[in-house]
């Protein structure tokens, strides 16, 4: 039986993909959580096989909660299943650990068994994300995504620094070379491009 934690923030889609998947013979939900962080505290409580997650879910990201469990050395699997098809998700999904990545259009039949090849250690990656994501390169580093991140939630340069303990200086350099690299005139279009190709 394959223990499944899925995390979802639409109540309703949650409320689907349990009910279909609670219909496999081999696949049982045990837990379910609307946001990364309860997502969070239900795999170190239950100790799932694998996470079916989103990508954008309030407090903590599909992508971050891949990360999070990682870097804990749990052999719990994390499969992405979003409406994200953009291959800059992807990439970043595949860095932080993900074994499979899905788009929500996918068959029903075709989900669970993407879920059954990486519980069997494969990996379910939809495949014209995949071809697309390795001839789409993202240009931010780690350090320049989080800046851009917080600066297109408005915050300002003093705000970004005391949240990730950097001077302002370090913040406005970071930003410069986000909107550089991102052909844009201001921090606001280098988010939303960054945005648009799924780097953040």
């Amino acid at each position: 039986m394959i223990r499944l934690l899925l995390a979802e923030d639409q109540a309703l889609v949650r409320g689907a993909l349990a009910a279909l998947l609670n219909l496999e013979p081999d696949i049982e939900v045990v837990a379910e959580a609307g946001d990364g962080a309860a997502a969070w505290e239900a795999v170190k409580r239950v100790q799932p096989d694998l996470i079916m997650t989103d990508i954008e879910m309030p407090g903590m990201t599909g992508i971050d909660l891949a990360m999070r469990v990682r870097d804990s050395g749990m052999s719990t699997r994390v499969v992405i299943v979003t409406t994200f098809g953009r291959a800059g998700y992807l990439r970043r999904a595949m860095d932080a650990g993900v074994r499979g990545y899905l788009l929500k259009d996918a068959p029903a039949g075709q989900l669970a068994e993407a879920l059954r090849q990486v519980h069997r250690g494969g990996r379910a990656i939809d495949p014209q994300l995949a071809v697309a994501a390795w001839s789409d390169e993202d240009p931010l580093t780690e350090r320049e995504r989080q800046v851009l991140r917080l600066a297109g939630e408005g915050l300002s340069t003093a705000e970004i620094g005391e949240r990730l303990h950097l001077s302002q200086g370090t913040v406005r350099n970071y930003l410069s070379e986000a909107i550089g690299k991102l052909d844009s005139s201001n921090r606001i279009e280098a988010y939303r491009r960054a945005r648009q190709n799924g780097w953040l």
